[in-house]
């Protein structure tokens, strides 16, 4: 299997997975563990030879850049037979995977350049993630990062953060730095590091970078005023703020309101880790019960702009040692919501708790639903969501009696529900969603750029909503 997946995604951009485990550079122990979740989702009962058919037929019929569900693709193909389809796996597959199949001579898509201005915590977490999705040059390609200078040997500073991360473990592969390019070439990757300032100076095209996509991650500016200084640099097309943005920006959760991009907005905003980690729960409950109105309470691993020890802080209670205490702090998740969701304008108040973890943090949904709805009802629904619905790629869903936060570094879903946390009564109900808020982010900010520059892979087989299956009214 291994380099049958390798081999789709390097020579076709198609990303293999299993309900949403990607299996590209997977070790065998760990192809084996996505196919024993499938079974442990219930779903299917997924084997070892289905997936290899299935493998060997999208090998047969090369399709274009999509990310394939090989558990959907056999479970559809199950059902199929079961009603008495008779068509073979081929074309089968030939037919769901209709919208990504070439014409004969159509044109092969352009890349995207992306530009990261800004190196801290997502900025690094960014680049592995740019790095590792690197395929034939049609989708995004990492061209720079821009940082101002902190010491004579900065670029070797800068490549090993990227390197070694302490939450995060090793970068996967290797990395060359080129003190006198500036350069930190990475698994192929040529990455330019340029020294600046000012966002509005810098001519990327004299670095052979055009029609870029910059991702702020300093949290400087987050206004359009002081956003749109990018715009002003030659090579620049569009911005993107890895903050929530002020004003008119809009905000964007992927998954939930990408459709609201349009080729005419120049300046965008990801949102806020906490926002992308409630948000599409929300949706999808507010589709299915009725939200009246909740409160969120997240509790939130501390960051960057805390002080270790006591020391000064501008902002209430932050200069308080962020190792040794939890601190209450505000969030404005909850309000923000609702820029990416107008349906519960109004509807949610927020608060947050900094405790001293350095990554993975917990949002806790207090809600009062329209419908009733029990603790088994409630969590049926929320992982056949994370499994089936068109917000696979943002939830997830757990049920164990040992997890804890350590667990979820890494996750690649904007959050994970914790179902044995339910608490549901009546139209009260109460839901865990854990979420990496570095890690998990930083996905939902690439789907974002992918969203942006038109490469956003398309997901197949075509998801449906999930229906409730409720129980008839009684007859009067």
């Amino acid at each position: 299997m291994i380099p049958l997946i390798g081999g789709l995604y390097r020579d076709h951009g198609v990303v293999t997975s299993i309900h949403g485990r990607r299996l590209i550079n997977r070790s065998a122990v760990e192809l084996l563990k996505a196919h024993r979740f499938a079974r442990q989702a219930g779903d299917v009962e997924l084997d070892l030879v289905d997936t290899m058919r299935v493998l060997e037929v999208l090998r047969e019929i090369a399709p274009g850049p999509a990310s394939v569900d090989v558990a959907r693709i056999v479970s559809r193909y199950a059902d199929a037979v079961g009603e008495g389809d008779a068509r073979e796996l081929v074309d089968f597959v030939r037919a769901e995977l209709a919208p990504v199949i070439a014409e004969a001579g159509a044109p092969e898509a352009s890349g995207t350049d992306v530009v990261l201005y800004g190196f801290g915590r997502i900025g690094r977490l960014l680049a592995r993630i740019l790095i590792a999705h690197t395929g034939g040059g049609q989708g995004l390609r990492l061209r720079a990062v821009v940082v101002r200078k902190g010491a004579e040997n900065d670029l070797v500073k800068r490549a090993s953060l990227l390197r070694r991360d302490s939450v995060h473990g090793p970068f996967a592969g290797t990395i060359e730095v080129d003190e006198a390019a500036n350069t930190i070439l990475a698994n192929g990757t040529l990455i330019q590091v340029i020294y600046s300032d000012d966002p509005a100076t810098i001519d990327y095209t004299a670095y052979g970078i055009d029609n870029a996509i910059v991702v702020d991650n300093t949290g400087r500016w987050r206004d359009e005023a002081g956003l749109s200084q990018h715009l002003q640099s030659k090579g620049v097309a569009r911005v993107l703020l890895t903050a929530p943005g002020k004003g008119a920006i809009k905000n964007i959760v992927h998954g939930i309101n990408t459709d609201d991009i349009t080729a005419a907005d120049r300046i965008l905003s990801a949102a806020s880790c906490t926002t992308n980690a409630i948000t599409p729960v929300l949706k999808a409950v507010d589709d299915a019960y009725g939200v009246v109105r909740g409160h969120v309470e997240t509790v939130h691993s501390f960051t960057n702009d805390q002080n270790l020890i006591d020391n000064f802080h501008k902002g209430d209670r932050r200069g308080r040692s962020a190792v040794l205490n939890m601190v209450i702090a505000e969030t404005g998740a909850a309000k923000a919501v609702s820029k990416a969701l107008p349906a519960l304008e109004g509807k949610l108040t927020g608060s947050a708790i900094r405790v001293p973890t350095p990554d993975v943090s917990l949002a806790i949904l207090n809600l009062q639903f329209e419908r009733p709805a029990t603790k088994a009802e409630l969590n049926k629904f929320l992982r056949q969501t994370s499994l089936t619905s068109p917000l696979r790629q943002q939830i997830d869903y757990i049920e164990s009696p040992e997890v804890v936060s350590t667990d979820f570094v890494g996750s690649n879903r904007a959050g994970i529900v914790d179902g044995l946390a339910t608490i549901a009564d009546g139209t009260d109900a109460v839901l865990y969603v854990w979420y990496d808020n570095e890690y998990g982010y930083s996905c939902q900010v690439v789907r974002v750029i992918e969203a942006m520059a038109g490469t956003h892979p398309v997901v197949l087989p075509e998801r449906q909503p999930v229906v409730l299956a409720r129980e008839p009214e009684p007859v009067a």
